[in-house]
């Protein structure tokens, strides 16, 4: 009885700190749902993909990779913390477009004078609880927050723990002027005190102008929920940023699917690609491509130069942590794509992307 009274009392608490730690944010409203209706990909109460994408998840299929995982592997994470260049951001927007990689999908884009902060996750560890998971490679970010000045927006792809994080939000708000996310977003960074006037929602192809910038929320193929009752309750996307010098595209998360080729023939070519490259697995591979894929997405897209994102700062799947670079690489060589390799808080000035090739992450491996 002691024991069953025991397993009682952490399962009744793991429910409370699910419903009323704000870490999980906050579901679309009936109000919210209401007006999602019209949107053809929201059907049934949820967001879905453009294509049929199967996320793989039963037990049978499943079991091959519980034993990948417990198999173990050396090298799904760096033996030592990587390689980062100190950052410091200048107090005065730059003229030139430049892009700083910060691990993962986080990403600075400083163009026409404004400062666009991109899936900004600076936390220590991808999880509601920062103490548990697989904690950044890095160890420590290139910078501190509380140095940053004012960014001007910062630019959402979609809910997940590795791409919108709690605490990071909570440091940033006060430095930023508006916030642009996909369709229900809004809700989280409410209940975590950003002002809705700050927020601007999109659905896909809305098109919103910044001062000489253009940002344009267009498809992706992915899913999204910050818990176990929200699946696909708000939408995932990725975003088109048109200035007038330069054209970018950042590809959120996404599996591979038509909407590249649709996106480059609406508003291709790109100067330069941000494209997601890790955290895959034959399993999920329908929401999440293969190196492989993600070159041929930049292709599809008419990018000029592609950095590869989504790796380098956490293990989120069970391939070794170099495996993500290395296959774009020898991918983008056979396709005669130019690939631009910066390290975690190296800047990259467009129209010399390619100085920042240096194949840095061997330092830590036998490569």
């Amino acid at each position: 009885m002691l024991l069953l009274g025991i397993l009682l009392v952490i399962v009744a608490a793991v429910f409370l700190f699910m419903m009323f730690h704000p870490v999980f944010g906050k579901k679309p409203s009936k109000h919210d749902r209401s007006t999602y209706e019209p949107v053809e990909h929201y059907q049934k109460g949820i967001f879905t993909n453009q294509i049929e994408t199967v996320m793989t998840s039963d037990l049978r299929s499943m079991l091959p990779v519980l034993k990948e995982f417990l198999s173990g592997s050396p090298n799904r994470q760096p033996k030592k913390a990587i390689p980062i260049h100190s950052f410091q951001l200048p107090e005065k927007a730059n003229h030139e477009t430049r892009v700083t990689w910060f691990g993962h999908s986080a990403l600075l884009i400083e163009m026409e004078k404004k400062r666009i902060l991109i899936d900004p996750m600076f936390g220590s560890a991808p999880s509601p609880v920062p103490w548990f998971g697989n904690k950044r490679y890095s160890k420590e970010l290139p910078f501190k927050i509380e140095e940053l000045p004012q960014v001007d927006l910062v630019v959402l792809s979609h809910d997940h723990y590795d791409h919108l994080d709690y605490g990071t939000i909570k440091q940033l708000k006060h430095k930023v002027k508006q916030f642009v996310v996909p369709l229900g977003v809004a809700g989280h960074l409410k209940r975590w005190g950003v002002e809705p006037e700050r927020i601007k929602e999109c659905n896909w192809w809305d098109e919103i102008k910044v001062g000489e910038i253009s940002l344009i929320c267009a498809p992706a193929r992915h899913f999204s929920g910050r818990s176990i009752t929200d699946r696909n309750s708000t939408l995932w996307c990725s975003w088109i940023i048109q200035g007038k010098q330069s054209n970018i595209y950042f590809s959120g998360d996404s599996g591979y699917g038509p909407h590249f080729k649709e996106i480059g023939d609406q508003y291709g070519p790109f100067d330069l690609s941000l494209m997601e490259c890790g955290q895959y697995h034959e399993k999920w591979a329908a929401i999440h491509m293969m190196p492989e894929e993600t070159v041929q997405a930049h292709i599809d897209v008419r990018g000029t130069v592609m950095i590869p994102i989504h790796w380098g700062a956490f293990t989120l799947s069970l391939h070794d942590w170099t495996d993500p670079v290395e296959r774009a690489v020898n991918a983008a060589t056979k396709m005669n794509v130019k690939i631009c390799t910066p390290q975690i808080g190296e800047t990259v000035t467009l129209g010399s992307e390619l100085r920042s090739s240096s194949k840095w992450w061997r330092e830590n491996t036998n490569l």
